[in-house]
């Protein structure tokens, strides 16, 4: 496993304000940057994303037009094949500052738990939570199975690379061991619920960068870790075992 040193593109260059990284695994390279910097990489993402999202008829997921102006996105990832074709992506979307922003908790509306999610939400929201969406992967991408892993990672890249400490993603029922592969936690506060329709089964999933090696695998971890110095974050500091008190009792752990 190897993954580029950190390469930032200079401002006055065509690929200003990137980060870069390279991933054995697939073989692509996966480029970092804000839609206002790079607006047509920008549009390559939604063009790719629209395609994949259309083919499976779930387009209404992706709220092409609420967020095609870039405005909600302070973060997207893409990755690029050696041949230049773009063949997966997902952007990052925060740190909310109100539940009401988190558009998909609307799919709970109705259903039992949708209240304890959103109290979830709203007590991790002072410790910053970002989003990741729109996550897409091209169907006929060599190595999807390196690439779909590859897209999880980057819910932990793109919540440290904005100063947060939780991510968050509704996904697919089917998806969430891979997710489990890199830190996700399913929020069981939640049930699956139909959407964006009664095909699939969608779940909430949490990363918290604080803990997500105590529950990610060992492979995944050392990906991680090397990805994450390559875009020039720090180590982040391992959680501290529980101790007891001196009478006996064990201290509570509180989110936040």
């Amino acid at each position: 496993m190897t993954v580029e040193v950190l390469t930032v593109v200079p401002e006055d260059s065509p690929g200003r304000g990137l980060l870069r990284y390279h991933n054995e695994q697939s073989g692509c390279t996966f480029l970092v940057a804000g839609p206002r910097a790079q607006p047509a990489l920008w549009k390559r993402y939604l063009d790719g994303a629209l395609g994949v999202y259309r083919h499976f008829g779930v387009e209404s997921a992706l709220r092409y037009d609420a967020v095609r102006d870039g405005g909600s996105t302070p973060l997207f990832f893409t990755a690029i094949d050696p041949s230049g074709e773009m063949v997966a992506g997902v952007r990052s979307q925060g740190p909310y500052t109100s539940v009401n922003q988190v558009h998909e908790l609307s799919a709970w509306q109705g259903f039992a738990g949708a209240t304890d999610l959103r109290l979830v939400i709203a007590n991790r929201i002072p410790a910053g939570v970002v989003e990741a969406k729109g996550a897409w992967v091209a169907r006929d991408a060599p190595h999807r199975s390196a690439l779909s892993a590859a897209i999880s990672r980057i819910a932990l890249h793109g919540t440290r690379l904005l100063g947060a400490r939780y991510g968050f993603a509704t996904v697919g029922s089917f998806t969430v061991e891979r997710h489990r592969a890199s830190g996700g936690r399913r929020d069981a506060a939640a049930p699956a619920v139909p959407y964006p329709d009664e095909r699939y089964q969608t779940v909430p999933v949490w990363w918290d960068t604080r803990t997500y090696r105590t529950f990610a695998e060992p492979s995944q971890r050392q990906l991680i870790r090397s990805e994450q110095r390559a875009l020039g974050l720090p180590p982040t500091r391992r959680p501290q075992p529980c101790r007891r008190r001196s009478f006996g009792m064990r201290t509570r752990h509180r989110d936040g």
